[in-house]
């Protein structure tokens, strides 16, 4: 009697507590809560990441940007200074006698001068001021005649195999400039690589459509391109390096063997021409090199509008319909 006056009180508690059913019930809301707070979590977690990327992205494109106005600037006054220089270097030429001693000198100077013009060039190739002469090119057959020149470019021992695009679209660039451009990966793919029975650069075109280039960045959404790709089996660059690699003056190579304008040069006339450059590298697993040309597109049938002629003799709703 004495204990169960004591418990007395406790009856409604007892009374409320959950049945297992409840418990379980709970339980398994609990852990859909759970649940759905790790889903909401990941989610904000690659919307952080894909924000910080395309901040990264931005940032680079705008230090890129900053960079291409100042070299084209300093490029321009320079080039000014060297017309200069070489008007009265080729002055002193045509004064000099075929046996003055200051003749050699004199030819050195212009060799100097010479080369200073190819560096001028190749950075206003990368501020994008430098004339193009863009025309309707055929893309698989320029760099079809130009695999031959590439295969002595890069060795006999790297092998160099081509892929292309039997319905590519044509584009319209400055070939000179496009060849150049191929030829400069080459050559920067040829020093990444060894001289082996292993060693591959590969040259790819393919089209990509206007629904594609929606989810590349860098690329409008309105134009159809067409993309090169030159990959290597290299040694590739870590992701540090890969960043940088557009930029002018940059370079891993020791000093006195590069100057760091090829990519830059390659990446200039890109932006030219109104298309985009990419770099993909992976230390020791080689690089892939994109480049996006715009294209004119596959052949599009042009819409056809019709209008009502009047026919001789006869009232206009028999008139005969006409394309124009």
């Amino acid at each position: 009697m004495a204990t169960a006056i004591i418990l007395w009180p406790l009856v409604p508690r007892i009374l409320n507590l959950p049945s297992p059913q409840l418990l379980r019930l709970a339980n398994e809301s609990l852990t859909l809560r759970i649940a759905e707070r790790d889903r909401a979590l990941q989610a904000l977690e690659q919307v952080t990441n894909e924000r910080a990327k395309t901040e990264e992205m931005l940032r680079q494109a705008q230090k890129m940007e900053a960079i291409g106005q100042l070299t084209g600037g300093i490029a321009h006054d320079f080039n000014n200074l060297l017309n200069v220089v070489v008007a009265n270097l080729e002055r002193i030429e045509r004064l000099l006698p075929d046996q003055s001693p200051l003749l050699r000198p004199v030819k050195d100077a212009m060799a100097g001068a010479d080369r200073a013009a190819a560096l001028t060039h190749k950075l206003l190739a990368f501020a994008r001021n430098q004339p193009l002469r863009p025309v309707r090119v055929e893309v698989n057959a320029l760099l079809g005649a130009l695999t031959e020149l590439l295969r002595g470019a890069v060795g006999g021992r790297i092998v160099v195999e081509t892929n292309f695009s039997l319905d590519l679209w044509a584009v319209t660039v400055d070939p000179n400039q496009l060849e150049n451009a191929v030829l400069n990966l080459a050559v920067n793919a040829r020093d990444a690589m060894e001289e082996n029975q292993s060693s591959r650069l590969q040259i790819t075109t393919s089209n990509i459509d206007r629904s594609d280039a929606i989810h590349i960045g860098g690329l409008r959404a309105d134009q159809d391109y067409v993309m090169i790709e030159v990959i290597d089996t290299g040694v590739g660059m870590p992701e540090e390096v890969a960043r940088r690699a557009f930029e002018p003056f940059f370079t891993t190579k020791p000093l006195g063997q590069g100057t760091g304008l090829g990519l830059s040069q390659v990446f200039g006339f890109v932006k030219q021409s109104g298309g985009h450059a990419d770099i993909f590298s992976k230390a020791g697993l080689g690089t892939r090199v994109q480049l996006f040309l715009p294209s004119l597109g596959p052949e599009r049938p042009q819409p056809v509008s019709y209008e009502v002629q009047d026919m001789p003799g006869h009232p206009r709703s028999q008139g005969a319909l006409t394309a124009r």
